[in-house]
């Protein structure tokens, strides 16, 4: 995983083989791992939808009158651009593997 000019993760984007092994390396508990992961899978989703549905709000028109519905030609590139980037989930396992998503885990620091 590299980091482009404007900061936005660059993921392989074809389906990767990965040994489980690797996947519970940090916490000794698969299950565990993968929680870690689809949580932090969501929450990479949910700041591109909000990221998203700031840029497209600045293209949004006033009217709402059926008949004059067109599209706008800036909408539909910024909405092509969001559909390339890589799932948020191939960009979660992959900052899992690199040690740059931070957790824990409170029943463990009782014990």
């Amino acid at each position: 995983m590299s980091n482009n000019p404007n900061n936005k993760p660059t993921v392989a984007g074809s389906t990767v083989t990965r040994d489980l092994r690797d996947l519970d390396k940090t916490t000794d508990n698969l299950y565990e791992s993968i929680v870690i992961m689809s949580k932090r899978a969501n929450q990479i989703s949910n700041n591109i939808k909000e990221e998203l549905h700031q840029k497209l709000s600045e293209f949004a028109s006033a009217n709402d009158n059926l008949e004059e519905v067109f599209e706008n030609r800036e909408q539909i590139e910024i909405s092509k651009h969001y559909e390339r980037l890589p799932k948020p989930t191939l960009v979660a396992v992959q900052e899992f593997l690199e040690n740059k998503v931070y957790f824990r885990n409170p029943n463990k620091e009782r014990d």
